[in-house]
């Protein structure tokens, strides 16, 4: 069996210059899909659709009218995405055999590309978590160490990169959900801009606050994504109007950061942010001033608010959200129930795990007529205080943020689940939920390995459709610090 290059753009070229064919491709991966099955990667693996659809694409080839670059790319996309006649579970028992009849934009537009879709991957249920501890297909368990959680709640998205049964995935963003578990497995995820992905079929958690993310092995790969899926949807009418402008990044060689000012929020300081990732942080920092970059001290002072203001509106618009799974139209449906109430509450009650319930429940409280006021309508006074911090600090004091991803290296299981997901949440997402709040880009890039042997990342965070510059800075600390990748490259 043939081995198969690092990236994307890599194996794109192979496969165009005939030195690599598709038998080769589907080969490596799907044996690496059987190797690596006690990670929990995957829910449904889509072996029959990427045969036909990689033969389909040796036709394009052999007929020299490639749809794309990502023509023949293998990609998975987690399973919160609508895919036509693909069971889309959400990792509920609720959805558990849920075909949609349409696909969402955000994979239409890749399998319009050419790529080949893999399968669809493990999660949180409804994306309800920072770990991908609580599916009912079970935890997604870390490449690097299996005692350790992979991150959420796109786990599977992350892990299927890292070990190279894709070479680019699909993860929703909420509060960090991409770039949680791209921190934790050694892979780049990119959060974009509210707006500039479709939501359309995504199946929503916090309307407000969700992004399709992408999950890549390199950056430049990120950016063929993102390139591929960007832009306005008619079906979604949160998406930019006009075409965004297509993401072109400079060979390593001429990215300057001469110039360039980089903000360090005091805020991202945390209590419980670990040694090994406060020197990680400022290692890159250092890299960055060696470079020519302006490294400033800045203030987000509302970014400790962020937690706090997320847990209420989360839970004010999961409650919403929720509401449509009544056992009635689709989805799982008690057998027993002798009255509508009781066919409600009973196919609710065992459709949903405890923590949907418990987020169902709170926000149901917080938007009673008595509390609507006193949580809802002031965690939407708080989350515009978010954003105006971010405003003020991009408007008059640097082009980009640095600060950690997460505040440690991955957790064990066995620490992880000693706490309530809502308190995991508050921890794991400290550094990437504000961004979520303000609706601006953010990517979590690895940057070396602890003392453990896991993965240690930082976060870049931009104004909005600031994409490009993330990419291009991205790119610069990712060809310096020369992360190891490839241990479970097929």
């Amino acid at each position: 069996m043939k081995i198969l290059p690092k990236s994307l753009k890599l194996l794109a070229a192979q496969l165009k210059e005939k030195s690599l064919n598709f038998n080769d491709v589907s080969s490596a991966v799907f044996n690496t899909v059987r190797k690596t099955r006690n990670l929990n990667a995957y829910i449904t693996t889509t072996d029959q659709i990427a045969q036909d659809q990689w033969l389909e694409s040796s036709k394009r080839l052999q007929g020299g009218k490639l749809l794309s670059e990502l023509d023949g790319i293998p990609i998975a996309v987690k399973d919160n995405f609508c895919t036509k006649n693909i069971r889309t579970t959400c990792a509920s028992q609720m959805l558990r055999d849920f075909h949609p009849t349409y696909n969402a934009t955000v994979y239409e537009r890749l399998k319009n590309s050419g790529a080949v879709l893999v399968g669809k991957t493990n999660m949180d249920e409804f994306a309800m978590g920072s770990g991908a501890t609580d599916s009912i297909f079970g935890p997604v368990k870390n490449p690097w160490n299996e005692m350790r959680i992979s991150g959420g709640s796109s786990g599977g998205s992350a892990v299927a990169v890292a070990t190279g049964s894709c070479y680019a995935a699909l993860g929703s963003d909420t509060g960090g959900s991409t770039r949680n578990p791209a921190s934790y497995c050694g892979v780049v995820g990119l959060k974009p801009t509210y707006g500039l992905l479709s939501r359309h079929g995504l199946i929503p958690l916090v309307n407000s606050l969700d992004v399709p993310g992408i999950l890549a092995r390199t950056v430049e790969d990120c950016a063929v994504i993102l390139n591929a899926i960007a832009g306005p949807d008619c079906r979604d009418s949160t998406t930019m109007k006009t075409l965004p402008k297509t993401v072109i990044l400079p060979s390593v060689e001429k990215i300057s950061l001469k110039g360039l000012k980089v903000g360090i929020p005091e805020e991202y300081h945390s209590s419980d942010l670990q040694d090994n990732v406060l020197k990680t942080w400022n290692y890159v920092a250092g890299l960055l001033e060696d470079a020519g970059a302006e490294i400033k001290r800045v203030s987000l002072p509302h970014t400790a608010s962020s937690i706090a203001v997320y847990s209420v509106l989360n839970a004010c618009e999961v409650a919403s959200n929720m509401a449509r799974y009544d056992g009635i139209e689709y989805g799982h449906r008690a057998d027993d129930a002798s009255s509508t109430e009781k066919l409600y509450a009973k196919s609710r009650a065992v459709g949903f795990n405890q923590v949907v319930k418990t987020r169902i429940l709170s926000g149901n409280f917080f938007l009673l007529r008595r509390n609507y006021e006193k949580y809802f309508m002031q965690a939407l006074r708080v989350r515009r205080l978010i954003t105006q911090d971010f405003e003020e600090v991009f408007k008059n004091h640097c082009h980009v943020l640095v600060t950690p991803t997460t505040l440690s290296e991955a957790p064990h299981f066995k620490d992880f689940t000693e706490h309530s997901n809502r308190d995991q949440c508050a921890v794991q997402d400290f550094c990437t939920q504000p961004v979520n709040m303000a609706g601006i880009p953010a990517i979590s890039i690895p940057v070396r390995l602890s003392d453990t042997n896991l993965p240690l990342s930082i976060q870049l965070i931009g104004p909005k459709l600031s994409e490009e510059l993330l990419l291009t800075t991205s790119r610069w600390i990712e060809n310096i610090v020369k992360f190891p990748h490839w241990k479970f490259s097929s």
